[in-house]
């Protein structure tokens, strides 16, 4: 399997990579693995993109070290991977916690190699509630979900998911099926890094990672998520970027790449092909 050596302290991160033509890299959820992209890579590579998906330290098949889990490392880690494979013009594509990679690494690295940035159903521009950011969740929310998952992790994701798809909704061919394939995949993942992600995406400020974003973004979200409501990320992230295109997926939960994988797909190529 390939994987890149993380300049900060050695750990592999992990990769797949398919098809010819630009890069588009795709930078997964919580707490997920690059699995969650499997839609999304078959379209991007029928449409002509080589597409890039990297497990997230700690997640799939990457190393699980002891520390590292904030942004600088998590933007440097991406940085290794796209300097490894020396990308150039290519979009990146961050969903949930994966937005805030998107948004760090352009705050610490620039825009010099990207031609594209999409945020879907991303964490920016800021979760915690605080004077100025009103809109934010309380700390303790956050501080709830590491107890649970600290007291019962394979019982809270039993409880997460179903909120992750709006599964109550019905959506024809999801449910059962779609939530065990999303607790296997989270099963898998470090128990260390599950629980330090939610501080990480939870309460980490982008908002001036956003100021420096300088070339076309999508900012796609479902009106229905439960997880990042809209009202706080994506409605704020898109007065925040200059230019960015705004697309709310009517009736969308939060994981509507595989909900809405269709309408998704259609979107990204669109967007790639403007």
């Amino acid at each position: 399997m390939p994987y890149v050596t993380a300049s900060t302290d050695k750990t592999q991160i992990h990769y797949v990579e398919q098809g010819e033509g630009r890069p588009v890299v795709l930078v997964h959820g919580w707490p997920l693995s690059h699995r969650m992209w499997e839609a999304q890579i078959a379209a991007l590579v029928d449409a002509g993109y080589r597409v890039i998906a990297y497990n997230r330290r700690g997640f799939g098949d990457s190393g699980k070290p002891g520390g590292g889990y904030d942004y600088d490392v998590f933007a440097a880690d991406l940085d290794d991977l796209v300097t490894a494979l020396d990308l150039h013009d290519l979009a990146l594509v961050g969903f949930s916690m994966g937005g805030g990679e998107v948004a760090r690494y352009i705050g610490r690295y620039g825009t010099g190699r990207l031609a594209r940035a999409a945020l879907l159903g991303a964490v920016p521009p800021f979760l915690l509630q605080t004077d100025d950011n009103p809109h934010g969740a309380p700390r303790e929310m956050f501080e709830g979900m590491v107890a649970g998952l600290k007291a019962d992790r394979i019982g809270f994701l039993d409880q997460f998911f179903p909120n992750f798809y709006n599964s109550d909704a019905g959506y024809p061919g999801h449910g059962a099926d779609l939530i065990a394939f999303s607790k296997w995949i989270a099963w898998a993942a470090s128990p260390l890094a599950t629980q330090a992600c939610v501080m990480a995406f939870g309460t980490t400020d982008f908002r001036a990672d956003l100021a420096r974003f300088d070339v076309p973004t999508l900012i796609a979200h479902g009106d229905a998520d439960r997880i990042v409501p809209i009202e706080g990320s994506a409605l704020l992230s898109h007065a925040l970027i200059p230019g960015s295109r705004l697309e709310v997926l009517e009736g969308a939960p939060h994981g509507f790449a595989a909900t809405h994988a269709g309408a998704l797909n259609a979107l990204l190529i669109d967007f790639l092909r403007d």
